[in-house]
């Protein structure tokens, strides 16, 4: 399997508003029909947040994450990894429990608390905003962090990877996180493979430059030597340039709407699914084979589907 890429599909995430796009899916029906039909177009990995059925807004409701991943799980046999991000104002705590009670193959492990701004976007939909939280959400973010600390960090390797089977997805948004993440390698608290996403182009995290994968990838191989998978995506239109410059290096890749709404210069995507047509288009052309679901799970050391909790 050396060689071979795994996509990721990030379906919605909870940063864009569904004013910014039609496409955008939040009902429970349009997460499941977007998300399968991801996997069908190449995907590996279906990256999950969770949304107010009637309105889009985020929520860590795990009656939602187990109403997408079993109907995703009655159509494929994707990875399904869930965001333990959630939304600006939810606790840690709320933010665990759909992993906790649901059990997934591979759930999302922030190396850090950072500022995470989505206000810029405000000014660009401003008049245009369909509900009432949408404005108040983005500019929440102004003065609200992300919170991930220490602490966070460890209960998740302590307590939640050990009583639930769940490898992470270690979300790394700038240098400093692949440090934190070293030091709990060292610790024996993280366990090879380690499957690390690196971010680029987020305000707030390091940003869209080649010269930053770069870096990126030789401080984690300093660090991290062969005990990790390296994944990468770019924020809104630096996504497609992003993770082609980091297949080239040897990258996994992740696409989807939750990173950018657009598949090219003007042109909105009108589903998760094509942007990961786009992307596998483009890893062929370079001679890169895509990854199945049963390859990413060999390659990133998961339970497989048998032993999740939904």
């Amino acid at each position: 399997m050396a060689g071979k890429v795994i996509i990721t599909c990030a379906l919605t995430g909870s940063g864009h508003t569904p004013s910014m796009s039609p496409y955008l899916p939040y009902t429970v029906s349009d997460v499941v029909d977007q998300g399968v039909a991801a996997a069908e177009a190449g995907a590996a990995v279906l990256h999950l947040h969770a949304r107010n059925p009637e309105d889009g807004s985020p929520s860590p409701d795990a009656a939602l994450f187990a109403e997408y991943a079993k109907g995703i799980k009655a159509r494929s046999d994707v990875v399904v990894s869930f965001s333990t991000g959630g939304g600006t104002g939810m606790t840690p705590a709320e933010r665990l429990q759909p992993v906790l009670e649901l059990k997934p193959e591979l759930c999302t492990l922030n190396l850090g608390t950072m500022n995470y701004g989505s206000f810029p976007m405000i000014d660009r939909y401003k008049g245009r905003f369909k509900f009432d939280w949408e404005e108040p959400y983005l500019e929440s973010t102004r003065a609200e962090p992300f919170i991930s600390t220490y602490a966070d960090i460890e209960y998740m390797l302590k307590v939640v990877g050990p009583q639930t089977g769940t490898r992470f997805e270690a979300e790394a948004y700038d240098t400093s996180h692949l440090y934190t993440l070293a030091y709990y390698l060292d610790q024996g608290l993280v366990q090879p493979p380690v499957f690390v996403q690196t971010i680029f182009g987020t305000m707030g995290g390091i940003g869209p430059d080649v010269d930053h994968i770069v870096h990126m990838k030789r401080t984690a191989d300093r660090l991290l030597g062969d005990a990790y998978q390296w994944s990468t995506l770019g924020a809104g239109r630096y996504q497609m340039g992003i993770v082609t410059a980091a297949a080239v290096m040897g990258s996994h890749v992740r696409v989807g709407l939750e990173d950018s709404l657009y598949l090219g210069k003007g042109q909105i995507a009108e589903s998760n699914a094509s942007q990961v047509t786009k992307i596998r288009g483009i890893l062929e052309a370079l001679s890169l084979e895509v990854a199945t679901p049963a390859e990413a799970r060999a390659m990133l050391g998961l339970k497989g589907l048998d032993n999740v909790g939904y």
